[in-house]
């Protein structure tokens, strides 16, 4: 049975800033990477106009989740959005934040 998540979780939209915390959680699924390294990915994923990313965060525990979202151009379809990747902290998993991203990605893409 899933808990619900606390009311003190937000979704936002990813800065900068957050570069620190997103390797962070990229570490925990085995995707280690160096602040100064994800906060060039980060930069390069927030300049690209097709595509998204998002952070969880609550006033107790700060991110504790991001997703990354694209969409390409196809053949058979106009348009499809991709989750690319999608990390909740570990501390916090089958709470709902992962709910939360998701939905965030999918109201950017529609």
């Amino acid at each position: 049975m899933m808990t619900p998540f606390r009311s003190d979780v937000g979704v936002r939209r990813a800065r900068s800033s957050d570069a620190a915390g997103i390797a962070q959680l990229s570490g925990q699924l085995g995707y280690p990477a160096t602040e100064k390294q994800m906060k060039a990915r980060l930069g390069e994923a927030l300049k690209d106009k097709d595509a998204a990313c998002f952070v969880a965060e609550s006033r107790e525990n700060g991110l504790v989740g991001w997703i990354h979202v694209s969409t390409t151009p196809l053949l058979e379809v106009e348009r499809r959005a991709e989750v690319n990747g999608l990390v909740v902290d570990e501390m916090v998993r089958s709470q709902g934040a992962g709910a939360l991203l998701l939905a965030a990605a999918e109201k950017w893409a529609r």
